[in-house]
């Protein structure tokens, strides 16, 4: 973290709770998923990166049984009591660092009053997962207050929770668990079942991934996505009939589905077979990672993106409109949504020695179509959360 970040957080917390003596930090990352959408609770493959976009929490113990919080991006703040904590409707972010204290309580870690400070740099509703970012954020900075060795294979599955249960999104465990595992360099290749993963080298010496904000802001708790996962589960239930032993469609290779596939009702279908390419499509990417060879990767991002247009129908026209105008670009090797979709971000792999034409090309012909100017990042693969010292 940058110096002058830091001394802004820091004038912040004196501004609202006084004195910084003896404050912790924690941070944890947004990510990018170069390919895997909508596979993770399909029991599925996924290949995401942590990037340097951050949710940064300064916290200390305040000796009380109350978490007063200042989101400073947002200038607002908002407290909860760890009896029985609740959030109110006044302060919808709230409801992440409320909801992980109040899961972590359950498991029996006895989480302390706080007052804490945060500032992000992922953009909310971009599809880059700011809201997995705040919650493991604070589930990391309650560990620590509390002196408690949490797994974090468990503490990614209690951020998750707090999403079903206190968000209203049935989101898979992607977000969490990058999060909280990924290292600098790295892909984390997951297999979302049995959360089993693999670090694979993600450096392209002659390419690197840009991501493009649409700035149309997505709602992910809306009803098209908890939508999508039950269409997801009712054609896994027809293929069941068929195949014993599928569970979900991450059981079903593509052999499979086509012998199958007309059993299955429209719009079930479309949804079914978005899922298991998808899956093929992620472990050849990571072959592909492997390998260092961009090309291979660009042609798997190009055809997960007309999957999830045509087939999983998540896309939107801006997020459309990007894809096209990345496509139309020297040095793009592929380009596609990341995220929930319906708005959000896009990821290219491009050329380095294309990067900047590429994001005048794009800016330029994006805001000549929407009037948007759209908000454009070269990423790299970061490092996981962590508890640090500034």
């Amino acid at each position: 973290m940058d110096a002058t970040r830091a001394e802004r957080m820091l004038g912040a917390w004196r501004a609202r709770f006084g004195p910084a003596d003896g404050l912790f930090w924690s941070r944890a990352p947004g990510r990018v998923n170069i390919i895997g959408e909508h596979t993770d609770y399909n029991q599925g493959y996924v290949l995401p990166i942590a990037i340097d976009r951050d949710i940064v929490v300064a916290f200390r113990p305040n000796g009380t049984r109350v978490v007063n919080v200042h989101a400073l991006n947002l200038g607002d703040s908002a407290s909860f009591a760890l009896v029985d904590p609740k959030a109110d409707g006044a302060h919808p972010w709230m409801v992440y660092p409320m909801g992980i204290a109040r899961i972590l309580q359950e498991k029996g870690v006895e989480v302390p009053g706080l007052d804490a400070v945060f500032e992000g740099t992922v953009p909310m509703g971009g599809g880059l997962s700011s809201s997995a970012a705040l919650t493991v954020a604070f589930g990391l900075a309650y560990a620590h207050a509390a002196g408690a060795q949490v797994d974090r294979r468990e503490l990614a599955v209690m951020c998750q929770q707090t999403e079903h249960r206190f968000c209203g999104v049935k989101c898979g465990i992607m977000d969490q668990f990058v999060a909280l595992h990924a290292e600098r360099g790295k892909a984390v290749y997951l297999d979302c079942r049995d959360l089993r993963y693999e670090l694979v080298p993600c450096a392209f010496p002659g390419a690197g991934f840009v991501v493009c904000d649409t700035r149309v802001k997505h709602e992910l708790a809306s009803s098209e996505y908890n939508k999508r996962r039950a269409q997801c589960e009712e054609a896994a239930h027809v293929l069941a009939e068929f195949l014993p032993g599928v569970q979900s469609l991450r059981d079903v290779n593509v052999y499979q589905f086509k012998a199958y596939q007309h059993r299955i009702p429209s719009p079930m279908r479309e949804r079914a077979r978005h899922v298991i390419t998808e899956n093929q499509r992620v472990l050849a990417a990571r072959q592909a990672m492997l390998k260092g060879n961009p090309l291979q990767l660009g042609v798997l991002m190009d055809a997960s993106h007309d999957s999830l247009d045509a087939d999983y129908e998540v896309t939107s026209p801006e997020l459309n409109l990007l894809v096209g105008l990345a496509r139309d670009c020297k040095g793009v090797f592929g380009s596609r949504m990341t995220g929930g979709g319906f708005g959000g971000c896009t990821v290219s792999l491009v050329a380095r020695e294309h990067i900047a034409e590429f994001c005048e090309r794009v800016r330029t012909g994006y805001r000549e179509r929407t009037n948007l100017d759209p908000h454009i990042y070269v990423v790299e693969a970061e490092q996981g959360a962590e508890v640090f010292n500034p």
